[in-house]
């Protein structure tokens, strides 16, 4: 058994069984202040986290809006969702390197600020191009923020019980921030217009820049002269920019179109490895990759992501197009799944995997997902929400719930503290790359599907309802592929199998 997964097993039998005690309980004023310091820079990043992840999703409501009052295409709509993926996920992996080198507080700020005055953009776009624009530089202020985060979590809480329940909080956020967004988008685009959907970052932004400054503690970094290999980070940002690209815009272009940017994808991904192997100081070590725990996470994630973010976008069409829900109701409709996971997460997450182990909690998760999207690929026209949408919604947010923080923790196990920025920017990579897979795979299957309803003669609530089952059956599979690669990959070895007696925790 590998180093890294002794100190993966280690940390999961660890896990203390009490989420809120992040601090200790210590009486001297000194720790108690250094306690304090470290809840409120939780708090800050994943206030700042959350504003990121919100702005991924709230935007998928507000579309027929977006649409009837800038003069969107069908085609074209989807742009307003892949001018924000194509340069988050392409500058992930670059800008968490880059907050190693620079520092990672001055990259987190840096991208509050960028991300907050793009926002500002949006919100007063007037035109197409300038909002498809200012979408673009939001993800570059977007991946500024992210890709740091996890990395400074992992400095804050080095203690695997403490981390744990740091990286609990944290994955609730992200989880409970993506629907959630759903429904603000809803909210303030039925209440006030689209436009408010970016405007309120304004002072969200500015409020959470400002605590950033005087909360979190500043670090100088290792200096660019030490990692900063920009042949390399050009070679990688331009493949997973391409690679986002042609995901992101499969549906709208020719098979031959997208096979020829694949090939060129991988032949910068293949001359980025060639340079990491040889340069004195890659952008990238490639040494990270024989761990079985981290390649085998960041898998599974991007099959999970992938079957989760489609499960949000077409679940909000099926109730706008099939069920003739408003944007509100729409919001509404996915209340429930937030607060679940947001309760689950922070309630239950760290004590369930120090009883069970990260194994066993993911595995458990990843069934009750298949389970979910199963239910969701027989939905009917006709259907009602409290029967055939609450039920497999409350399962995928289950599963969810048990297996984010179970992979996440999985995934950064045994990282160097070196190296946490860089796992935190792959980590958050991934994430995106399923999100884009997921979108683009299932949006176009179920277009195409009912296309071919429609020209059959079917009405079409009845062909769109048809090509959305499809999706989420095939969804089912991808989340079936990711359980077994789950089970495979990441099965623990004999001797650290079951998990460790239980902690009683001091009153």
């Amino acid at each position: 058994m590998s180093s890294t997964h002794t100190e993966a097993v280690a940390m999961s039998s660890r896990i203390g069984a009490r989420t809120a005690g992040l601090a200790q309980d210590s009486p001297d004023p000194a720790q108690h202040s250094r306690t304090y310091s470290r809840r409120a820079s939780l708090v800050v990043l994943c206030g700042g986290a959350l504003m990121t992840i919100l702005d991924g999703n709230v935007v998928t409501v507000a579309m027929p809006a977006i649409q009837s009052d800038l003069g969107f295409s069908s085609a074209g709509l989807a742009w307003i969702v892949n001018a924000y993926l194509i340069p988050f996920g392409g500058l992930l992996l670059l800008v968490g390197r880059l907050g190693d080198l620079v520092g990672r507080r001055r990259m987190f700020t840096s991208g509050l600020a960028l991300f907050t005055v793009a926002s500002v953009l949006c919100g007063v776009a007037t035109s197409q191009g300038a909002l498809i624009a200012a979408r673009a530089l939001q993800g570059v202020g977007g991946a500024m923020t992210s890709a740091v985060v996890l990395g400074m979590l992992i400095a804050l809480f080095p203690e695997p019980r403490e981390q744990a329940g740091a990286i609990a909080v944290f994955s609730a956020v992200g989880a409970t921030g993506g629907a959630l967004g759903t429904f603000l988008g809803g909210a303030l685009t039925q209440a006030l217009s689209w436009h408010w959907i970016f405007l309120i970052n304004l002072p969200i932004g500015t409020a959470a820049w400002i605590a950033a400054l005087r909360v979190l503690a500043p670090d100088r970094g290792a200096g660019l002269g030490r990692g900063a290999d920009y042949p390399g980070a050009a070679l990688v940002t331009g493949a997973l920019m391409l690679t986002v690209y042609a995901i992101v815009g499969a549906g709208e272009r020719s098979v031959g179109g997208t096979l020829a940017l694949a090939v060129v994808s991988l032949a910068l991904f293949a001359g980025f490895t060639l340079r990491q192997a040889r340069a004195e100081r890659p952008l990238l070590r490639l040494r990270l990759f024989r761990s079985r725990l981290l390649t085998g996470a960041n898998g599974v994630q991007i099959l999970m992501i992938a079957t989760m973010f489609g499960f949000q976008y077409i679940g909000a069409l099926y109730l706008q197009r099939v069920l003739g829900y408003d944007e509100l109701r729409t919001g509404l409709a996915f209340l429930p799944a937030p607060v679940l996971i947001g309760v689950l997460m922070l309630g239950l997450s760290a004590r369930t995997i120090g009883r069970f182990g990260a194994y066993r909690v993911l595995l458990a998760g990843l069934v009750l997902i298949v389970a979910g999207m199963g239910l969701l690929s027989r939905m009917p026209v006709s259907g009602m929400y409290v029967v055939d949408v609450l039920p497999p919604m409350l399962l995928l947010a289950t599963g969810f719930a048990a297996a984010m923080p179970a992979v996440t923790g999985l995934a950064v196990a045994g990282v160097a503290e070196e190296d946490a920025g860089l796992a935190s920017g792959l980590f958050n990579t991934t994430q995106v790359v399923g999100g884009s897979l997921g979108l683009a795979v299932l949006t176009t299957l179920a277009a195409g599907r009912t296309d071919r309803l429609l020209t059959g003669g079917e009405v079409f609530a009845v062909a769109t309802a048809g090509g959305y089952r499809l999706a989420f059956a095939v969804a089912t599979g991808v989340a079936g592929v990711g359980l077994v690669v789950a089970a495979v990959v990441l099965r623990p070895a004999r001797d650290s199998f079951a998990p460790a007696a239980p902690t009683r925790s001091r009153p």
